[in-house]
This record gives C-alpha cells, sequence and structure tokens, in this order.
C-alpha cells in the first residue's frame, strides 16, 4: 500500500497537527500497517485493531512521554508504536533484535511501562499519577485497560485505592466485547454524549463556583444539585454506580472508533479534577473482516493470507495432547475438573470443556484464584487440573505454598509454555517455574519431552501420585526423533552409549537436540550417553547413580540457571563425593528478548550445534 500520513508521523507532535479528516486517513493507514506486518510476523491482532481510533485520539490530546500513557497487557499498542516514531521499524516486530510486541521502555521513552500480563495497569498508573501529585508537575497519567482485565482482582484492588487519591488518573475501560453492565436506553446515550463533551465540565465548573459564592446558602444548593444530578444519574447509568461509589467519575460509554468524540471526552477528562473512568465501546478486530467475524482466532495468530484471512493447519501438539489424556480419565473419574484463567483454547481444554461442562471453570484472568479455588474443590476430595501458561503461574507462589503445599492438598498443575515462547519475548517465556516450584515442599515435578511421557505422567499424577502434581511442557508438537529413547522407568529415559565416561544431562525439549547432538558426536567417535530426565523433582536416584559413575557431567536447562535443577543435580553429585568434572549451561540470570525458539536455543547454547561444539572442545 502507498501510505501517505503514516511514514510523515515521526512523533505524536505530528499528530497534534492534523485535523478529524487526516486523523481517520491516518487510522485507516495504521490499520493496513498493521494488517501487512501482522500477516507476516504474526502478532496480536484483533485488540490491536479495535484500539486504533482510541490510541491517535490519546496522542491528539496527550503529550507523550511528558504525559503518561499505561497501556494493560499490550495487547493494543501497536497504533502506539507507529506513532511514536517506530513506523520505519515497524516491520521487525516480533522479530530477534527487532521490535517487541508489547510495550518496552528500553525500546522507547513513550513506553512508560513494560507489560504482557494483565491486570497491572490501574495499579502502575496510580503510582505514576501519585508521583506527578507529589512532584506537583501538573503531569498526566492515563490507563487503558480491556474490560477482559477487569475479570483480574488486582484490579479492583487498584481501584479501591486510586478512588480516594485525588490524582490527575484518567483510566480508559476500552470495551471490546463484555459490558459491565447495559445502559438503559436511547436518552442514557444521549446524556453520556453530552457529559462527555468539555462544555458540559466548563459550565459545570462555572456554576459551582458562581453558587459557592452566595453568602450562606451557596455551598448548600450546590450540594442539592449535586445529589438530585447523582440520583438520576444512577437511575439512567446502572454501571456508573459502582465506579462513582469508588470515587471516580465516570465518563461514557462513547463511540470509540468516533475520533471527534474521543477527542472531546479526553479534553473533558483533563478538566475533571478527580479519578476518572472514561468508559469506551470499541469493536474487536475492527476493519479486517475475518478478524472482526472471529476476533479470539485474531487475537493471538501466526502468519496468514491476508487475502483468505488463512493460517498455516498446524499439527498437533502438547495442549491438545493434555486435553485428550484429560478426557481419557474424566469418564470414569467423576471427581477430575478442568480449571482455566481465560486461556482454554489455548491450553487444551476445549474438547473437556465440551464434553464435561458441569466440571469445568473459567475463572478469567484471575490464576491466584484459581489455584486457591481449585485447593477447595482437593479439600472435598475432587481432583482439579489447573492447565496455566508458565509465565502467567508465576503469579501464583503464595497461593502454591499457603493453600496446596502447606494443606497438603492434590492438585494437578499443567504448565503449558513451559521453556522458551519465542516471539512474545521476555514476559512471556516461561523460565522460572521450575526453580521456583523446586522450593516448595511436597510437589513433583515431571518435564515429558515428548506424548509417550506426558501420558504417562497424567497418569501418575491422575493414578498415583499422593501430593500436588506439575506436569510443565513447551509449546508447539513432540520432535520426530523422540521414539528412539529407551524407557526404562517412567523417571528418566536413555540414549547413546551406556559404556560412555561422559553423559548429557537434559529434559524437556532440549532432548531432542541433545539427541542429534549425541549422534554427531558418535560420528567424531566421541561416545555419550544422554540422560533424559522426565521426573526433575524429586531427582531419580538411578539417574543420579549413572551420572556419579561419569568422568565428564554435562547438564543443559532450558531455564533459568539459579534454583534450576542443573543446579540441584550438581550439588546432589557434590553431596555424594563426586570427584569428575560438571558443567551447566542454563539461561544465567536475565530476561531473555523475543526471537523464534529455534534462535533461542542457539543463543543460550541449548541446540545440536552449540552442545556438540561444547563438548567436542573439552574432550
Amino acid at each position: 500500500m502507498d501510505y501517505k500520513l503514516l511514514p510523515g508521523i515521526k512523533a505524536p507532535s505530528d499528530v497534534k497537527k492534523m485535523n478529524n479528516e487526516q486523523l481517520n486517513e491516518l487510522c485507516f493507514e495504521i490499520r493496513q500497517k498493521m494488517l501487512e506486518t501482522v500477516s507476516q510476523n504474526g502478532g496480536h491482532l484483533s485488540s490491536n485493531l479495535g484500539a486504533v481510533e482510541l490510541t491517535v485520539a490519546l496522542h491528539k490530546v496527550f503529550d507523550s512521554p511528558k504525559d503518561s500513557i499505561v497501556f494493560d497487557v499490550g495487547h493494543q499498542c501497536y497504533a502506539h508504536k507507529l506513532i511514536t516514531g517506530r513506523y520505519e521499524s515497524f516491520g521487525t516486530l516480533r522479530k530477534k533484535d527487532g521490535l517487541s510486541g508489547f510495550c518496552r521502555p528500553n525500546e522507547s521513552e513513550h513506553d512508560t511501562f513494560y507489560s504482557g500480563h494483565s491486570s497491572t495497569s490501574v495499579s502502575a498508573g496510580l503510582g505514576i499519577a501519585t508521583a506527578n501529585r507529589l512532584l506537583d508537575n501538573g503531569n498526566y497519567t492515563v490507563t487503558v485497560i480491556g474490560d477482559g482485565s477487569f475479570t483480574g482482582g488486582m484490579v479492583y484492588e487498584a481501584l479501591n485505592n486510586g478512588g480516594r487519591s485525588k490524582t490527575k488518573h484518567i483510566i480508559i475501560l476500552n470495551d471490546n466485547k463484555m459490558s459491565i453492565s447495559e445502559n438503559v436506553g436511547s436518552f442514557a446515550k444521549y446524556l453520556a454524549v453530552i457529559r462527555s463533551k468539555p462544555g458540559y465540565y466548563n459550565l459545570k465548573a462555572s456554576t459551582e463556583r458562581t453558587l459557592n459564592r452566595i453568602p450562606s446558602v451557596g455551598k448548600k444548593i450546590t450540594r442539592k444539585l449535586y445529589d438530585l444530578k447523582t440520583d438520576l444519574k444512577n437511575k439512567l447509568y446502572t454501571q456508573s454506580t459502582f465506579f462513582e461509589d469508588l470515587g471516580y467519575r465516570y465518563m461514557g460509554p462513547i463511540d470509540g472508533h468516533n475520533i471527534s468524540v474521543l477527542v472531546d471526552a479526553l479534553e473533558a477528562a483533563k478538566k475533571v479534577n478527580a479519578p476518572v473512568l472514561l468508559h469506551v465501546n470499541t469493536i474487536k478486530g475492527k476493519g479486517y473482516k475475518f478478524s472482526e467475524e472471529d476476533p479470539s482466532r485474531f487475537h493471538g495468530v501466526g502468519p496468514f493470507d491476508l487475502a483468505t484471512g488463512k493460517t498455516e493447519s498446524s499439527s498437533d501438539s502438547f495442549s491438545d495432547k493434555l486435553g485428550e489424556y484429560l478426557c481419557k480419565y474424566a469418564p470414569t473419574n467423576k471427581k477430575m475438573c478442568a480449571i482455566t484463567a481465560a486461556m482454554g483454547l489455548g491450553t487444551g481444554l476445549e474438547c473437556f470443556r465440551k464434553s464435561f461442562p458441569n466440571r469445568f471453570f473459567d475463572v478469567g484472568i484471575a490464576e491466584e484464584h484459581a489455584v486457591t479455588f481449585a485447593s477447595g474443590l482437593a479439600k472435598k476430595g475432587m481432583l482439579p487440573v489447573f492447565a496455566v501458561y508458565s509465565t502467567f503461574f508465576q503469579r501464583c507462589y503464595d497461593q502454591l505454598v499457603h493453600d496446596i503445599s502447606l494443606q497438603k492438598l492434590k492438585v494437578i498443575f499443567a504448565i503449558d509454555r513451559a521453556g522458551f515462547v519465542g516471539e512474545d519475548g521476555e514476559t512471556h517465556n516461561g523460565l522460572m517455574d521450575v526453580a521456583f516450584l523446586s522450593t516448595i515442599p511436597d510437589i513433583i515435578i515431571y518435564s515429558p519431552c515428548c506424548y509417550r511421557s506426558l501420558e504417562a505422567d497424567i497418569n501418575n499424577a491422575v493414578n498415583a501420585d499422593k501430593v500436588a502434581v506439575a506436569v510443565r511442557y513447551p509449546r508447539g508438537g513432540q520432535a520426530d526423533n523422540v521414539s528412539v529413547l529407551q524407557y526404562d522407568c517412567v523417571e528418566f529415559s536413555t540414549y547413546g552409549d551406556k559404556n560412555a565416561e561422559i553423559c548429557i544431562v537434559t529434559y524437556g525439549r532440549v532432548t531432542s537436540q541433545a539427541i542429534k547432538a549425541v549422534d554427531e558426536l558418535s560420528a567424531q567417535n566421541i561416545n555419550v550417553l544422554l540422560i533424559s530426565l522426565n521426573r526433575i523433582k524429586p531427582l531419580p536416584e538411578n539417574a543420579v547413580d549413572i551420572m556419579y559413575t561419569m568422568k565428564k557431567v554435562f547438564f543443559f536447562e532450558e531455564g533459568i540457571r539459579s534454583g534450576g535443577i542443573g543446579e540441584k543435580t550438581g550439588f546432589s553429585l557434590l553431596e555424594r563425593g563426586y570427584k569428575g568434572a560438571f558443567s551447566l549451561t542454563a539461561v544465567n540470570d536475565r530476561f531473555v528478548s523475543q526471537a523464534t525458539v529455534g534462535e533461542l536455543l542457539h543463543e543460550y547454547g541449548l541446540d545440536a550445534e552449540r552442545i556438540v561444539n561444547k563438548i567436542s572442545e573439552d574432550f
């Protein structure tokens, strides 16, 4: 497409110079650029398409970065990136060393806060707004949060504190699917538009000032008018009561795709000397037929055909297999329940939801609640399975300690997207679950490398294990070469020369890379035994026995080094008086930026090539 306006947007100040006609044309070009880029690179599409006019209006009214704009999750930040000087590099979106798919302060001064996880923005925005008040700098803070994020409890903690704060904090509720409650009739909508005009607040402020100057009765009249207005408004706007009871000035709902209305509403919100909640209605997937018709499929999408909306068909995955195995046990095990935190489709639970709707629970974006909810189910003898992405499971540490382990309750945690996730970057890689789970007593951890192991782990978790169980597995499917593994027991498997004096130890996805490395090393006349751990907590004693006989042990771990299984294995060998050489390759004390999984495995020394190089150089 021949872009006429977008290439000239070098900073938000360029948006301020545009009239409404130009702003609408800019919105069209932004959508086309998003579609062009995401169809090639993949990314979060539906939410971003729905927030274009809202983002343009924000930069028309506010002065970023002096005024802070905080996006919740970051699924709606692409237009923001294009407006803040990143048009030329937008083609690198989600690629190694390119633009992140989320807000990143190290990428631009206009990105106020790291984004990636849900329901954090109101708390962060309140903190920024409070700092502005203490510094008396007159700057505004705007938080943009979707209705889905309102299923996370942290939002309500922040609202409860923020309503009494008297800060210049404007919260924009981007309502693109689930209304908090319906308006009553067209008259309510009409008044909502009127109340969103700057003139409304100018007149309101002027009237209050005039009345307050009347001796004795002025303030009483003002109060009576306020009470009358509030009573009328609460009859017309059922959804405003909740926010205003907390101390917010509620505005809306307004059309989130009408630039002039948005600009007027934002200008009005600036004039309110109190926290404001502006309710904006948008259409998820706006401007692209296939995304509007199926916003869930285009929420987070891989490369697709722009003309047809078709994506590449994917083969089965660990997520699919989890759902399949749960559905295998659920018909006879009437106590089995499945729990998701708004990710039923992504975690493979769709078949369970359809087959066993009474035992399927979507708790919304509330992972902490999900864990303690599961503990309550378990307390009464149910067998809850909570399927959750590794990165979001990080939120649940206290609940795991206090509500699961301490209570000695059996809950199964199916931890999806363990290890490198790839293009979503720092906030989405699942590199820390092993380290924090390992600190908790009475939890068994499995990390299968193939579907066969996953099925055995689920069987053990359902029928044999007596305590809480975590089964963690990577995004995508199993590698073809893992079928060569020899299983002496469910705890671990081996491959290669059992008489070797060198062994590779690993678990999960890296196993397939290690198998390739063993074959390549054998071709170099370097005999190596591979030990692929399936149960990683507690460590299989028989596997440690084998390591103890080796002259050299090379451990490769797709996870954070500190507190990982590699460290624990090395310490276990040391306690036994091991005299050989132990080497550990893992992610050392850093957050991992976006790239493909293959690129990350290579960068961190975990692919076959780097494994071979390390061992052959040391041989």
